[in-house]
């Protein structure tokens, strides 16, 4: 297993070139809103492989990983490149109306409103464990959620990891600190 403390200093190293690639919009989508936007650290290839290689040196360090789990649509960007160095399979936690086949769902709270998510009922088997991937740690509502059809599966969350959280919300204490890993913490 990958010494995390090890890994964070890896990270750490990233940390200039990462962030300033990260561009804030402020007033976005609403007043009092700074929106983390980025789309520079996707356009730039050096940028967007530090931050693939951190996601996955922490899905690493959560132990054996059966399967990644990514929400619609920038966890997918990320959750595939991880899936795909992690050597397992990607699970697509969308909105409703876009998966063909029978679905389980759950409601969760977002920054902005509410809404819910879905993953094919055969998705997840019993005893598998799953690493939730996501762009944004926000309110952690769709993280929630998406734990919530993991475990209703019969999966186990071995944990939670983000290119970015945003600490200032209340995201990390409703998923409950623990394996919760992210690139940048604003």
């Amino acid at each position: 297993m990958i010494n995390r403390e090890q890994l964070i200093e890896k990270i750490k190293s990233y940390g200039q070139q990462i962030t300033s690639k990260v561009a804030e919009i402020p007033d976005y989508p609403e007043p009092g809103v700074s929106f983390k936007d980025i789309t520079p650290v996707l356009e730039d290839a050096v940028t967007f492989g530090y931050v693939n290689d951190c996601l996955t040196e922490l899905a690493q360090s959560l132990g054996n990983i059966d399967l990644v789990i990514a929400p619609e649509s920038r966890g997918f960007l990320f959750g595939a490149v991880v899936a795909d160095r992690l050597k397992t399979g990607l699970v697509l936690a969308r909105k409703p109306g876009k998966l063909p086949r029978q679905v389980i769902e759950e409601s969760y709270g977002m920054e902005y409103g509410k809404n819910l998510i879905q993953i094919h009922k055969d998705a997840i088997h019993p005893g598998q464990r799953v690493v939730i991937v996501d762009d944004v740690l926000a309110t952690g509502g769709t993280a929630k959620a998406i734990a919530s059809l993991v475990e209703h599966s019969g999966g186990i969350v071995a944990g939670y990891v983000f290119f970015i959280t945003l600490t200032y919300l209340d995201g990390v204490q409703l998923l409950g600190k623990e394996n919760i890993l992210s690139v940048i913490d604003y």
